[in-house]
């Protein structure tokens, strides 16, 4: 049992293991993690979604992540482990809910936040769920100081934002109103895209954005030879585009993530002219 209990903990994906006294917060949902982290001391915190130790879905640092157990999700786990309280989302199944329900596990289901103050009101609930309300209005503070450094009286830019191979953000998402106050008009939403969706890339080489926020990192071989696909077409079009690297964490939630995505969708504004 000692060699076993070892080797879980030098694993780095070691999962969620039910202690003797339970208790903590548990949290299925990457987003939660982010806020989580911020939000509460890393005792109070009994493990995190298994989401937030995959970079294409993570926007915690892979460090940060690491000092946590993870979860994978199933009732029966997060059971087992007795928290003071779960933290899933509101498309957790029907089933599921009644498990906790009946076990008497108290539960916060998170909705999606498609504004910034959409998100700002969901740290609002999640400090008040966890008893972390100071650290959540510190937080707001955040968003709102990065949010009014973004601003500017520059005209806007058009942009696309890369999610990953090809796919892109488009209207009405959290992500546009970011490029938006950060001096961008988001091309997608030119090209009629609502939400992320797949965008073609002769629409891109026939009607090209002044810039292309890229993933910082290629990921998956699909998303290498799609990057690849439209630097080629691009350089035979000639067409002038500036690409600037945009970190792959902060397009996956709000909260915290948002003064992130604000500092460096300002720096990229200031790249260009006019």
């Amino acid at each position: 049992m000692k060699r076993a209990a070892l080797l879980c903990l030098l694993a780095a994906g070691c999962a969620a293991q039910p202690s003797a006294r339970g208790g903590g917060i548990v949290s299925l949902n990457p987003c939660a993690d982010a806020m989580l982290v911020e939000l509460v001391p890393p005792g109070r915190i009994a493990a995190i979604s298994k989401y937030s130790r995959d970079p294409a879905t993570s926007s915690i640092a892979p460090e940060v992540a690491r000092r946590f157990p993870i979860n994978h999700g199933t009732a029966e786990e997060i059971i087992a482990l007795r928290p003071d309280i779960v933290i899933a989302d509101s498309f957790t199944s029907a089933s599921t809910r009644e498990a906790f329900a009946r076990a008497g596990v108290k539960a916060l289901y998170l909705g999606w936040a498609n504004t910034i103050d959409q998100s700002k009101a969901q740290v609002r609930e999640l400090a008040a769920a966890v008893d972390a309300v100071p650290a959540g209005e510190a937080m707001i503070a955040r968003i709102d100081a990065a949010v009014a450094a973004a601003r500017t009286d520059r005209p806007p830019v058009p942009a696309l934002l890369w999610i990953g191979g090809n796919t892109v953000n488009g209207a009405n998402t959290l992500l546009d109103e970011m490029m938006i106050k950060a001096g961008f008009s988001d091309h997608a939403a030119h090209y009629g895209l609502r939400g992320t969706g797949y965008l073609p890339i002769e629409h891109v080489v026939a009607d090209p954005p002044r810039v292309m926020l890229v993933p910082d990192r290629a990921g998956r071989d699909a998303d290498s030879r799609a990057a690849a696909m439209r630097g080629w077409a691009l350089a035979r079009s000639g067409a002038s585009v500036h690409q600037a690297r945009y970190d792959r964490s902060l397009v996956n939630c709000g909260g915290p993530a948002i003064a992130r995505a604000m500092t460096r969708l300002a720096e990229i504004r200031r790249e260009v002219t006019p």
